[in-house]
């Protein structure tokens, strides 16, 4: 079983969460769904439910209806799975500005704490 943790910035606010806990109720539901399948298979797990982005990132797919909606995480030492943002998906490609928000929370998450493991 690995081990999800919410990235929290300096401040102690949590992007992800504030994000999950503003997704519409069927959202949140199916999204929960999905971490729970991330925190079971770990590295295990595939498309279509998460694809690697770049520097270590990945993504987890979570669609409901009509909603998609994705969650930034990359693994870390120690069996752990850290989660960084999300956002709701309205084209094709996934924003860039998204993906270079979830690289830095990445590069703060591993300033911080690298010497805690």
């Amino acid at each position: 079983m690995w081990e999800i943790i919410y990235y929290e910035k300096e401040k102690g606010n949590c992007p992800v969460y504030e994000f999950i806990n503003n997704l519409p109720v069927e959202m949140r539901a199916k999204a929960f769904k999905e971490l729970e399948l991330l925190e079971s298979l770990g590295i295990q797990i595939k498309m279509p439910y998460s694809r690697p982005m770049r520097d270590g990132l990945h993504e987890l797919r979570i669609q409901a209806g009509s909603y998609i909606s994705r969650i930034f995480y990359f693994f870390y030492i120690g069996r752990r799975i850290i989660l960084t943002n999300g956002f709701i998906k309205k084209s094709q490609t996934t924003l860039q500005r998204e993906i270079d928000k979830a690289l830095k929370y990445k590069a703060d998450y591993e300033r911080r704490f690298t010497d805690e493991t």
